[in-house]
């Protein structure tokens, strides 16, 4: 750390400036042939007054000193996380087929994309997720008789009703439920992986949609966010910060573990090429919702690079420095004290879920100005 900074205190007045940091962002975000990737001046800022805790445009050594131990040593050295989502053979041969959907993929491409990136690319964690129903689920079209719709669904008479209709269980809990096919039952063909698809030793395996009133799309909760599974807390515990996410269907159960995984605070990368999904439209529109909150997009010929820490990502950048942001309390000189004040001296910092994964020991509180 010392080193680093004498480097980039040009001026020797034991801080950084705006434009001193802006070399080391330069720096520090390049791709894996050692291009600088650009940044502008609005971002550049953004980065130092998130770090210049003090709001007062000089960020000391003891600023750095959590810059350097809770962003740049991440941003360098990330802990990984591969999640493969439902690669299961009713989505790829069997009843749910993605193949019969409108975007006409066909889902056991997937699978030697996937096996490729298990064999060349140095993932900390691995996880598997399997659509697990119990034959009496909710989101079985055969099993619509089986429970009263609600007076808003837009459909009342089960007779009428046909896969991929959207109705409306009157519950407990209400529930708005998109119709399938009888797919992925518990300990049939249907549920198991695709034959060829390589599960490393010592893998998470996380069983979703087990219970027969609420269905559960994402890796991470179910869709009413009444329980989650053990992804969150077994990620958490190995400190992962990058969630790259592949599987079937894109648009759907992928999509949906993506959005989770950037609510918890992990950089999250959709692999493309490892994905495939059911409607062109809601896949594109998934991609686009991942980017905008500071996600990626990427092809799977980019993991290694962005795994091994050589290619860093701007965009990846931001989003860890957001969740340092919610570990920090600002003063009102800092406008980043919108987010995250400082009150009394008996609040405690590091409340959200994600501060989980920060470095706790580096902590720092900025002083009143």
């Amino acid at each position: 750390m010392d080193a680093c900074f004498k480097a980039f205190d040009k001026d020797e007045d034991l801080s950084l400036n705006i434009n001193e940091f802006t070399e080391l962002l330069k720096s520090l975000f390049r791709n894996e042939k050692g291009k600088p990737y650009p940044i502008d001046a609005y971002m550049c800022n953004e980065l130092f007054m998130i770090f210049n805790q003090s709001g007062d445009g000089s960020m000391s050594k003891a600023e750095f000193a959590y810059c350097w131990n809770n962003w740049v040593k991440k941003i360098v050295r990330p802990v990984s996380a591969f999640i493969v989502v439902d690669v299961q053979n009713d989505f790829i041969s069997g009843s749910l087929s993605i193949s019969k959907c409108s975007a006409g993929h066909n889902g056991e491409e997937v699978v030697p994309a996937i096996n490729k990136l298990v064999e060349t690319v140095p993932f900390n964690v691995y996880a598997y997720s399997l659509d697990w129903h119990p034959a009496d689920h909710l989101s079985f079209v055969d099993n619509v008789h089986l429970r009263k719709f609600h007076a808003s669904s837009k459909i009342q008479d089960p007779s009428r009703v046909k896969e991929m209709d959207t109705v409306v269980f009157e519950g407990p809990p209400m529930t708005e439920q998109r119709l399938w096919p009888r797919h992925c039952v518990q300990n049939s063909w249907g549920a198991e992986f695709h034959k060829d698809l390589k599960v490393p030793k010592g893998s998470i395996f996380v069983y979703k949609g087990l219970d027969s009133f609420v269905e559960s799309y994402s890796t991470f909760y179910d869709n009413l966010k009444q329980h989650e599974t053990k992804l969150k807390s077994e990620l958490f515990k190995r400190e992962v910060m990058d969630v790259y996410v592949c599987g079937l269907a894109t648009d759907v159960c992928v999509a949906s573990t993506a959005f989770h995984a950037q609510e918890l605070g992990f950089r999250t990368i959709l692999i493309d090429d490892c994905s495939r999904g059911i409607d062109m439209e809601a896949i594109n529109e998934a991609k686009a919702q991942i980017i905008e909150d500071h996600g990626l997009v990427v092809n799977s010929s980019e993991v290694k690079a962005l795994v091994q820490g050589r290619d860093r990502r701007l965009e990846l950048g931001y989003a860890w420095a957001i969740q340092c942001r919610k570990n920090i309390l600002y003063p009102p000189k800092n406008r980043n004290s919108r987010y995250n004040p400082v009150k009394d001296e008996n609040e405690t910092q590091g409340s959200d879920p994600a501060s989980q994964s920060l470095t706790n020991s580096n902590t720092v509180v900025a002083a009143n100005a």
